[in-house]
This record gives structure tokens, sequence and C-alpha cells, in this order.
């Protein structure tokens, strides 16, 4: 009979990833990154509890975009952009940007294309 191997099996925990990457407007000083941080840290709710338990979540800033981390793979990407638009709203930019999705596991957040009086009028005369 052959040797059996003992494979140890590691306890992955399971945890989702969701980058919120907002560089136009932070290269524009319109969004303070270390207040949409706090916000979010206040915000997020896990398991109903408000703020989220210690551990539960881990949000880490870089100089122009916030990376969430769940250690529940249960959490919703959605609910970060549900944040994000709150946060928005509340700085009152939300005429002016918006969020949307930038892959599998990330939003961006980018302004709005305004139409100018001349690029109407062109297109008028066309």
């Amino acid at each position: 009979m052959a040797p059996s191997k003992n494979t140890k099996k590691t306890a992955k925990t399971a945890s989702k990833k969701v980058t919120v990457d907002c560089k136009a407007p932070v290269e524009d000083k319109v969004i303070d990154v270390a207040s949409f941080e706090k916000f979010l840290k206040d915000k997020i709710k896990v398991n109903n509890k408000c703020p989220a338990p210690a551990g539960a979540v881990d949000i880490t800033r870089s100089s122009d975009s916030l990376k969430v981390v769940f250690m529940n793979e249960n959490a919703s990407k959605r609910y970060i952009k549900y944040l994000t638009k709150k946060y928005l709203k509340k700085q009152q930019l939300k005429d002016y940007l918006r969020v949307i999705a930038a892959g599998k596991n990330g939003y961006k957040i980018v302004y709005y294309k305004h139409q100018t009086n001349d690029e109407a009028d062109e297109e008028e005369d066309e």
C-alpha cells in the first residue's frame, strides 16, 4: 500500500474587495479622500450594526482611491455605490459627479459630460 500524504487544508477566510477610484475629482480638489473614508467608516453597516464592528470591514486609502475589504463574502458591491452616492449628495456634488462601474470589483467617480451652448448650436445646424 502506498503511503498516504498528509495534506493540510488552510482555512482561507473569504473576503470581498471593492475599490472606489476618485482620481478626477481629487485632482481638481473637489473631493477629500480622508473625509470620504471617515464617512464610509461611520456609515457602513454589517449585520445591522453601525458603525461596523472592528475587523468586519477594512478601509484603506491611497492618494486618489479607497479600497474597502469586507471580511464577509455576502457583502454587496452595490452597497458601496449607495454609500458613495449618499456622500456625494451630502457634499452637494451629486449634480456634478456620478458613480460608474469600473470593472468587476470597483467603481469610478467621474464628472457628468455637459454640452456647452456652442456644441448644442452646431448640432442643431446640421
